[in-house]
């Protein structure tokens, strides 16, 4: 499949109205903040799946300050006004409609929007689908069932928050990782189905969901002690942990070990005859619901619980965005091995140069060889032992969580026409605590976060040959009480990427390295994958929320992190990424429809072919400007 290089990327166009570009704009109240949740969560839907259209097939900035995007071979159009034209790709737009070619050409723009009949967000996906030319029937339908249900569960969450903008009173004392986790009320903007959840509604929705503050007590089975599988790389193994966390209470059966599930999972489990097998034949025992309640992160499967020294990394055979997430194996050795990686004496090195910066240890791992099971097979009752390091005194917030926007109406500015988010609550506190203008503040914010956060990831691909899969909900930001960064952690054990032309100095460190957790790549994968996760999903999306939010100029910002990355000590790391986003006129990028269109499970497979790329034009690049109009997908 091929698509152009997307010069939308490369900047605003200087032809669109000022009014639409840029900061201190006249606008209507934001559609976000419609009194209908219902209405609001559609638009939301709706913006994300133009923003995908625009990223992914290159449609340019329009001239008129209203998008047009051709749709029924060509007889009809989508129209929108466009309220914020990104740099980075964080678009804003007004009300979407259709409207039949004719009028289309000749509607422009009416009052600041667009001529044409209101459309919603699912019809708008089976349009665009049946535009891209490439998705089967049976794809396009169950894309559109897949945003239909992103939207409900969308409006789910926006009531329930616009009713309860606070966690109920008794509630557990506040943990400020946890609220991080609890923010993304939107979800990922540049995803067509961001908070797709099949099989969840109801009461279940209620528990399971971090978005509502969801809690649950643990379903525990006990298995055979000769079924299990399991690591651990500190001086209590996985089964000693998974005991003490079920607690004395319940007497586990001779010779047999506790295994946390998720209580979908638990109930899922029985419909696979293998399991099934295992319970007729005494070898797995149904403990049912025991413990204080756990709460679900942003991932939504694993789970926190404040005051205990572990989370939970549960396999959830839910399709959650594109992926089942039922924990692979490599995945579990891939974990342990980073952390025994780490402690060859990597991890001193790396606090050498940057001690506020780590990684959320998955030290330990516990699972079921089921009978039969293929090798590399998912089988569901496989658990990540991860680290839980923050208290209700460290401020560590997902960074995705800090960005999203927080569309709830504030009877106080019922006509404001920007959505507010935890980070532009930070910045306008520091603006208004040191008097400085708001741009000045969101610089120097800016900067210290690179430092912070993203020069010790550089060090670490640099120095060590380890690309971390940092994008934006991987990421947590340490805050200081005032708000300003001064460090971070990076978590999830899927996404590391060891590069092969360091393999022989890895295996130095860590004899045998790899052969389990097939976490070597090619350097020029590597190469793409760091510079999409970091660089676009990341900080570009990062920059993208200061534009967005009207807390910035995204090309201040862009300048900025120019001056970041031709900085000596950014250099310094060795990171081949930082010259790659100066000089390289285009960037690969993962298109996040097309891949949901060609039915690909992100977790399956070679790590080269589990996603569609795009290429895309650099806005970092002083080339990205004048970026060749051709390119390709992968």
């Amino acid at each position: 499949m091929e698509a152009p290089v997307n010069p939308a990327l490369a900047g605003p166009s200087p032809t669109v109205p000022a009014q639409q570009t840029g900061l201190g704009t006249t606008l209507d109240s934001d559609p976000l903040l419609h009194p209908d949740p219902a209405a609001a969560a559609d638009h939301a839907a709706l913006e994300n799946l133009l923003r995908c259209w625009v990223r992914e097939t290159g449609v340019a900035a329009p001239g008129d300050g209203v998008l047009r995007i051709p749709v029924a071979a060509g007889s009809a159009r989508l129209a929108a006004p466009v309220r914020h034209w990104s740099a980075t790709g964080w678009h804003r737009f007004g009300p979407v409609v259709l409207a039949a070619e004719t009028a289309a050409a000749q509607g422009g723009a009416a009052q600041g929007g667009a001529t044409g009949s209101p459309v919603d967000a699912v019809t708008a996906a089976a349009l665009l689908t049946r535009e891209a030319g490439t998705a089967a029937a049976a794809d396009i339908a169950d894309l559109a069932g897949r945003v239909a249900d992103s939207v409900r569960l969308t409006t789910e969450f926006l009531a329930h928050r616009r009713r309860h903008p606070r966690p109920a009173a008794g509630a557990a004392a506040p943990l400020p990782f946890l609220d991080g986790e609890q923010a993304l009320l939107l979800g990922h903007p540049m995803h067509p189905t961001p908070k797709s959840r099949e099989g969840i509604r109801g009461a279940e929705a209620a528990a399971y969901s971090p978005e509502l503050r969801g809690s649950f007590r643990l379903h525990w089975f006990a298995a055979d002690r000769a079924l299990t599988a399991a690591d651990s790389a500190l001086g209590t193994t996985a089964p000693e942990i998974t005991e003490e966390l079920l607690g004395g209470a319940v007497a586990l059966p001779p010779d047999t070990v506790a295994l946390p599930l998720h209580p979908w999972q638990a109930r899922e489990l029985l419909n696979r005859p293998a399991v099934r097998a295992l319970f007729e034949q005494g070898r797995l025992h149904d403990l049912g619901p025991h413990g204080d309640a756990w709460h679900p992160t942003s991932s939504v499967r694993t789970v926190c619980r404040p005051g205990t020294p572990w989370m939970l990394k549960l396999s959830l055979g839910l399709r959650i965005t594109n992926s089942r997430r039922e924990n692979l194996r490599k995945e579990l050795h891939r974990g342990v091995e980073v952390h025994r990686l780490l402690e060859s004496g990597l991890a001193a090195e790396w606090h050498a140069h940057h001690p506020h910066f780590d990684i959320v240890r998955d030290p330990a791992w516990l699972g079921v060889d089921l009978p039969g099971l293929a090798p590399g097979t998912a089988g569901g009752l496989d658990t990540v032992i991860r680290a839980q390091p923050f208290g209700p005194a460290d401020r560590a917030l997902c960074v995705a969580g800090l960005v999203a926007e927080r569309p709830l109406p504030d009877p106080a500015e019922p006509d404001r026409a920007a959505v507010p988010s935890h980070l532009a609550d930070l910045l306008h506190g520091l603006a208004r605590r040191t008097g400085r203008p708001l741009p000045a503040v969101a610089v120097e914010w800016f900067l210290r976060y690179l430092d912070a956060v993203v020069l010790p990831v550089l060090w670490l691909d640099g120095r060590a040959g380890v690309a971390l899969e940092a994008h934006q909900q991987n990421t947590l930001v340490l805050l200081d009480q005032d708000g300003w960064p001064v460090g971070g952690r990076y978590r999830d054990n899927q996404g590391y990427y060891f590069r092969d032309s360091r393999a022989a100095a890895l295996d130095a460190r860590l004899p045998g390295i790899g052969a389990l957790s097939d976490t070597f790549v090619e350097d020029r994968v590597a190469d793409e994958r760091f510079a999409y996760y970091l660089a676009i999903n990341h900080l570009l999306g990062l920059i993208g929320a200061f534009g967005s939010q009207r807390l910035a100029d995204e090309q201040l910002m862009l300048a900025a992190l120019r001056r970041f990355l031709a900085a000596d000590r950014t250099v310094a790391t060795g990171s081949g990424l930082p010259a790659r986003l100066l000089d390289s006129p285009t960037l690969r990028c993962k298109a996040n429809l097309l891949t949901r269109l060609h039915g690909m499970d992100e977790l399956v497979g070679p790590v080269e072919t589990q996603s569609v790329y795009v290429t895309v034009p650099n806005p970092v690049a002083a080339t990205g400007h004048s970026a060749p109009a051709a390119g390709g997908a992968a």
